[in-house]
């Protein structure tokens, strides 16, 4: 309930030991088929995190460009809540290279699915066996005290990081930037939507108020 993402930390450092134990949670996160197919690159080294960082942050800069800045609320507490999201997601961009440890998920480029005589069967993205590590790693460093948040706008520069971090070409993609740190802010309980509002029962449109 309180592992919300962290977007602004600290310079104290991340223990090498700490990061291992929680890469040891992701890795018993659930795939299709127990295929387990991420990789992991941790990011320590700060040369290799600011020139990661100055792709993230053109990354972002040129994704922000592109997004609508809403003129309207239907509350305060909602402008608010944008505008400190914005604002967080625009600081971790120009600080990333301060965070002590970036953690890059990889999954494998492989044919994905199946067909039989009626054609192809659609069993979902192979990112959702990907995910769930992503999440256990998130939790696990939530345990330790440590500040996460799932991103994924480095993508635009995918070319540029791999060649960075040496990740062999037309193999891999990205499915998620992790920053881990220790987090200037407090843990709680994210502002969301109310379950009830999302919530299907037996038929869509079927909701419990």
């Amino acid at each position: 309930m309180t592992t919300r993402a962290m977007r602004r930390f600290t310079d104290e450092p991340v223990d090498d030991a700490v990061v291992l134990e929680c890469l040891r949670a992701a890795q018993q996160g659930p795939s299709g088929g127990n295929v387990q197919p991420q990789q992991y690159v941790v990011v320590t080294d700060p040369d290799v995190r600011s020139r990661i960082a100055h792709w993230y942050r053109r990354a972002f800069l040129r994704y922000e460009a592109t997004l609508d800045t809403p003129t309207e609320f239907r509350s305060e507490e909602d402008r608010t809540s944008w505008e400190r999201t914005r604002a967080a997601s625009h600081h971790l961009a120009e600080h990333l290279a301060e965070v002590p440890v970036l953690v890059v998920f990889l999954q494998p480029i492989i044919p994905w699915g199946s067909a039989d005589d009626d054609g192809p069967l659609d069993i979902g993205r192979l990112d959702a066996s990907v995910y769930p590590a992503v999440q256990n790693f998130c939790l696990a460093a939530r345990a330790h005290g440590l500040g996460t948040a799932l991103t994924t706008v480095i993508r635009v520069h995918s070319e540029e990081v791999f060649a960075e971090l040496g990740i062999p070409e037309g193999r891999y993609e990205i499915a998620a930037l992790v920053p881990v740190g220790h987090p200037t802010g407090r843990f709680g309980v994210a502002r969301r939507k109310p379950v009830e509002a999302v919530t299907h029962w037996n038929r869509f449109g079927d909701r419990r108020r």
